[in-house]
């Protein structure tokens, strides 16, 4: 499960600037963590993943993240290499605000960096510099750091499809994908699914199912176009009420996820990337019917499991 409590090699309240060593080799499935707070006369501030901390000549930057408040508030991305940086990525969706709080996870996977800030996808960024060079985060600029920490659980996305443990009655990981879970729900039950989200994606469903009738206690629906996130029952023939209320729209276009569907007592419970997104009051109540998973729309799909 990707929880952003179980770090390691924690460092708190580094002074700033700081250029410290990565502890260990970062691999797709590598979550970098860093806390912090924007302090009220912040013009810029920097995070970069670097090939060493050479000075003159100045190392390799293969990520650089610069968020930057003067004129228009946007995040500047870039990569230096043999001390000349090549064409900017500007993102102008802004999400650090002066004098409040901040959490960045920069996740890393196998062919480029994702970003998300307190919760919220912000950027993606292909590697421009192999991964195996990076042994180095610097961060500068005018910003107060709590703490930075790392998680190696480098499992995700794995170069290949990684076996569906269920028994797929579709070709693994291709859809729609139809599976019978390897037990019934119950108060308990979770289940795990890896994928990533089209370039051009509209939208994608995940469908509990109760085997014997084709009912669908639980249907959830992300809808990138119009950011919604469907939650719906289809029970004896029809469908129930939506429900669409949500803090924040979890999934953009390119981007990688861990759906993980927690079955409660009384709801279920829904966690996109760590993250608590929604709950969802059982309608259909014998939940020891709900036995298939149907997965289907603009993703591909990386990885399912239940236990």
């Amino acid at each position: 499960m990707l929880s952003l409590n179980n770090l390691q090699n924690i460092i708190y309240n580094p002074v700033i600037p700081y250029v410290g060593t990565i502890p260990e080799q970062l691999e797709p499935g590598t979550l970098i963590v860093i806390r912090g707070h924007v302090p009220s006369d912040m013009d810029r501030f920097q995070v970069d993943l670097q090939c060493g901390s050479s000075v003159k000549p100045r190392a390799d930057v293969a990520f650089h993240f610069n968020p930057r408040f003067k004129r228009s508030n946007c995040i500047v991305c870039n990569t230096l290499k043999n001390e000349k940086w090549g064409w900017e990525e500007i993102t102008y969706d802004m999400p650090f605000r002066k004098e409040k709080s901040f959490e960045i996870v920069i996740m890393v996977l196998k062919d480029k960096f994702q970003v998300a800030v307190n919760g919220k996808h912000i950027l993606l960024y292909a590697h421009r510099i192999s991964l195996e060079k990076i042994d180095t985060l610097g961060i500068y600029g005018k910003v107060n750091i709590h703490s930075v920490g790392f998680s190696f659980s480098s499992d995700l996305q794995s170069t290949q499809p990684s076996a569906v443990e269920l028994t797929a009655m579709s070709k693994e990981n291709t859809l729609p994908f139809i599976a019978r879970l390897n037990s019934p729900m119950g108060p308990g039950r979770t289940v795990v699914i890896k994928g990533e989200v089209n370039t051009t994606a509209k939208g994608f469903n995940v469908d509990l199912l109760v085997g014997k009738s084709k009912d669908i206690a639980l249907h959830l629906n992300p809808r990138l176009n119009s950011k919604a996130f469907v939650r719906n029952s289809f029970l004896q023939e029809s469908w129930g009420e939506e429900e669409r209320n949500i803090t924040c729209f979890p999934f953009s276009p390119g981007m990688y996820f861990e759906m993980i569907i927690y079955c409660d007592v009384r709801e279920f419970k829904v966690a996109i990337n760590g993250v608590h997104s929604l709950e969802y009051k059982h309608r259909f109540k014998e939940l020891s019917s709900i036995d298939m998973l149907e997965i289907n729309g603009d993703i591909r799909l990386l990885e399912v499991r239940s236990w």
